[in-house]
């Protein structure tokens, strides 16, 4: 009768270590996201309370999306707080 082959067993190998997490943001990252969130509100607060005269009386309704550009980079920061 043939004779089975033998078997050797892998010698053990650790796993790798886990960091240690996510790092936690920077100290001006929370008042930067809120700032830019307050700052968009009060520039669209202004271009409707002026008539689109300020803050940049030139491009007038664009004010709006200057507004709207800020409160969303103040979102779009909020994705990557820890």
């Amino acid at each position: 009768m043939p004779e089975s082959r033998s078997r050797k067993k892998a010698t053990y190998i650790p796993p790798p270590e886990k960091s240690a997490g996510p790092k936690p943001n920077a100290p001006w990252f929370v008042p930067v996201m809120l700032g830019l969130m307050l700052a968009g509100l009060v520039w669209i607060v202004v271009t409707y309370l002026t008539g689109s005269q300020y803050p940049i009386p030139s491009i007038g309704q664009w004010n709006l999306a200057v507004g709207f550009t800020l409160i969303i980079a103040g979102f779009g920061m909020t994705t990557r707080w820890r």
